[in-house]
């Protein structure tokens, strides 16, 4: 990695080294560290923010030094001030509300001290909202239709208005369905068990999927490639609509294929979380991620995804 001359010259040697501080470091966290080693970060060092001591032995086993904080109680953050040259944020917002005090706190925290170089946020593409199936380039407007949406665009803007204006380099990765056979939950799987119904075909809508080690690909590259105020759509090339994914999945597994429901029918059968992704259709294009990033997908459809172990 190159450092510009002048002031970081000046610097100990320990502190030009990049210092990697990955904040939400859960499956695509892990994911990041082990592919780490092909990287320029590889010689400095990398920390990760846990709320939970349990989990601690685990990071230090993967060579992560971990950091004992919680982004629900701020004075408990005092140590990443001034601490990482390259942030990586993962943790997702509350569970309720239209805001995200997780990343304000955050932000109050990194501001206290010298500011990193670059981060990264990975969001959501859910802020787009329901999109009639149109194509969806990174520049569209947002018009999140749910609070959770609503709380990922206060955190993107939180993010580029107090750092990115101070002059971080501040990338915004907007991310799609996540799976991978060795993630928990990662597959269609336990959901074509339990005979879970999907749309019809006249109603279905787009959805867009990402294999995790491709997302976590996604994220080292944009630490290092990204560039500022950038937003960049993590997502593979598939083009299908949500039945026809778990259609695909039914025949690769050999299970049966979900039955279809109209809308109005599964609107009366189906919880509302479930209905919420299946009243949002966009196909996303990731351009961006291809040409700016440079990154060649190592699974880009969810078939090879779906087959990899």
């Amino acid at each position: 990695m190159k450092f510009s001359s002048g002031i970081q010259g000046a610097l100990p040697a320990r502190f030009r080294q990049p210092r990697l501080l990955i904040v939400g470091c859960g499956d695509i966290g892990l994911r990041v560290q082990r592919l780490a080693g092909a990287t320029a970060v590889a010689r400095g060092r990398v920390y990760a923010l846990s709320s939970s001591p349990e989990r601690l032995p685990l990071l230090r086993a993967t060579g992560i030094t971990p950091l004992l904080g919680n982004l629900d109680q701020p004075p408990s953050l005092r140590r990443l001030a001034g601490l990482a040259t390259h942030v990586l944020h993962l943790a997702p917002p509350p569970a309720q509300g239209h805001h995200d005090p997780r990343t304000l706190a955050l932000v109050r925290t990194l501001r206290r001290r010298r500011l990193p170089r670059a981060l990264v946020y990975a969001s959501t593409s859910g802020v787009y909202g329901d999109c009639a199936g149109a194509w969806v380039p990174e520049t569209r407007p947002v018009a999140p239709a749910t609070a959770r949406a609503q709380r990922r665009v206060a955190a993107e803007r939180q993010l580029r208005h107090s750092l990115g204006r101070a002059g971080v380099r501040v990338s915004i990765l907007r991310v799609p369905g996540i799976y991978a056979p060795n993630r928990e939950g990662g597959t269609p799987r336990a959901r074509l068990l339990r005979g879970t119904a999907v749309l019809q075909a006249s109603e279905d809508v787009f959805t867009n999927h990402i294999h995790a080690d491709d997302l976590a690909r996604a994220c080292r590259m944009a630490l290092w490639r990204g560039a500022a105020q950038r937003i960049y759509h993590a997502s593979d090339n598939t083009v299908l609509k949500m039945g026809d994914y778990f259609d695909a999945a039914a025949d690769l597994y050999g299970l049966p294929r979900p039955p279809r429901l109209s809308r109005a029918a599964a609107q009366a059968q189906l919880p509302p979380m479930l209905l919420s992704f299946m009243s949002e259709s966009r196909r996303l294009e990731n351009q961006r991620l291809r040409q700016e990033l440079r990154l060649r997908l190592r699974y880009p459809s969810v078939t090879q995804g779906l087959c990899s172990s």
